[in-house]
């Protein structure tokens, strides 16, 4: 699955969880893999609603340049980020959309997956889409393994939250179990 480098960028708008699910992959590569990581993260000049993009670098070896250069991923939870970051993705790199936010794909072959009604129907709460995000990505890219995202998504998850996000993770996972192509 993995090269030398593996460059995942995640893209949403602001209060939507993308950061918070960049560090939590970030931590699951390496605390609980022992892989290199480079993650770092942009924000909008609003507080929420504006463009918000966090990246993460993955390699087996020392990682020499921190930024994604051309994504292997981009994960886009809005239209707006979609329309930002796509430019960024490689040619043959995966497109997963929330098609309960993103209307148009630039690409036919773009993961088309409900994120938002996904975690409604999973939890209850809307809130939890950046973990059914995490449990997608994961789940059809295998960048990390299922233990290692479960024990990072606990380990970030405020006291009393942890069952209700693994929950999320898990229905992401199940959806790309179901789905992969």
């Amino acid at each position: 699955m993995m090269g030398k480098r593996y460059e995942i960028q995640l893209a949403g708008e602001g209060g939507q969880g993308v950061v918070l699910a960049a560090v939590i992959l970030a931590e699951a590569a390496a605390v609980q893999e022992g892989k290199n990581v480079a993650q770092s993260a942009s924000y909008g000049p609003e507080a929420r609603g504006g463009l918000t993009e966090s990246e993460v670098v993955i390699s087996d070896e020392e990682i020499d340049y921190p930024r994604v250069v051309a994504a292997d991923v981009l994960l886009a939870m809005s239209q707006k980020a979609c329309d930002a970051y796509f430019p960024f993705l490689k040619e043959n790199g995966l497109l997963i959309v929330d098609s309960v936010q993103v209307e148009r794909t630039p690409r036919a072959d773009a993961y088309r997956v409900p994120i938002t009604q996904i975690a409604e129907e999973a939890t209850g709460k809307a809130v939890t889409a950046n973990m059914v995000a995490l449990g997608l990505l994961v789940g059809l890219t295998g960048v990390v393994s299922i233990p290692a995202i479960e024990a990072a998504v606990v380990a970030r998850s405020p006291k009393g939250t942890e069952a209700l996000n693994v929950k999320a993770l898990h229905a992401g996972l199940e959806w790309a179990r179901e789905n992969r192509r």
